[in-house]
């Protein structure tokens, strides 16, 4: 396929979030899939995939999006077993755990993206009912007075808030993901959640993919991993490489089985292996 070719599919961020639903409609279809998703084939739609059918062929069957989406559900989970009484989706994309996942319903579940997403998913979501207290707001998270904003008002009550960047960081500067973490510093929030990728992850994805992510490419990869946030106040308190997830959902071809069990990158020097996790983090006390 051809970059000419992918970069009219792939034409922002926004797009990504159907190339993302298309595998979670995918992973859905399976006997023994990893979670369930009734809504994710139709956020997905024709173009979703077709992103998928002209991905090359190296990064087509999507088993990080499916690990990663699971390892987030079950974060989740915990926290809410923990006392989470709000959960803050920021650039949500066409996210649908307020509808799939086990929420208490007195749950206040905030969504936050770009207008014109916001929009498509209200439509395309009209006449679905959330299992929790849903509410979805149009913000351009890049512009700091309209997230403080939004934050001050969506914390309003909470008391320990997990706040969630899925596919969010790796499309930012690293000085807008410090600003962010400044922003996320506030009384309310108990866990920030979030997936970072190497620096050799960004050379595959952004010079060998055939020009999926020409017009999103990746940008904040740090080389020091998770050694950048916890710099800013953070805590680790729990991080998996994608790949040792997906290896442990049993969603690997025997090659990536094999890469699986070899030593996996440190997280706070990650180095230049294609390499990504998920971690959670709270604000450090000390």
């Amino acid at each position: 396929m051809s970059h000419l070719v992918m970069d009219s599919l792939v034409s922002n961020v926004s797009d990504t979030a159907r190339w993302v639903a298309t595998y979670r409609a995918t992973e859905s279809a399976r006997g023994d899939a990893l979670f369930h998703d009734p809504l994710a084939e139709r956020l997905a739609g024709d173009r979703g995939r077709a992103i998928v059918a002209a991905a090359p062929r190296r990064v087509r069957d999507g088993w990080w999006l499916v690990a990663r989406t699971r390892v987030i559900d079950d974060l989740i989970g915990r926290a809410i077993a923990d006392g989470c009484d709000r959960v803050l989706n920021l650039a949500a994309g066409l996210d649908t755990r307020p509808y799939r996942l086990d929420l208490p319903s007195e749950l206040i579940w905030v969504e936050a993206d770009l207008p014109g997403l916001v929009a498509e998913k209200d439509r395309a979501l009209a006449d679905q009912t959330p299992r929790c207290r849903l509410s979805r707001h149009a913000v351009d998270l890049s512009d700091a007075l309209a997230r403080d904003a939004f934050l001050a008002a969506a914390l309003d009550g909470a008391n320990r808030a997990f706040v969630l960047t899925e596919g969010l960081l790796m499309y930012l500067e690293d000085t807008d993901v410090a600003s962010l973490s400044g922003a996320l510093h506030r009384s309310g929030i108990a866990w920030w959640t979030f997936d970072f990728a190497s620096p050799g992850l960004r050379t595959t994805m952004n010079t060998k993919a055939a020009g999926l992510l020409q017009n999103a490419p990746f940008k904040f990869c740090p080389a020091d991993g998770l050694a950048f946030f916890e710099k800013l106040g953070w805590a680790t308190v729990a991080v998996e490489s994608v790949l040792a997830a997906a290896y442990r959902f049993d969603r690997l071809s025997p090659l990536m089985r094999l890469m699986a069990r070899l030593p996996q990158p440190d997280p706070r020097r990650p180095g230049n292996r294609p390499w990504s996790a998920v971690a959670c983090m709270v604000p450090d006390a000390g």
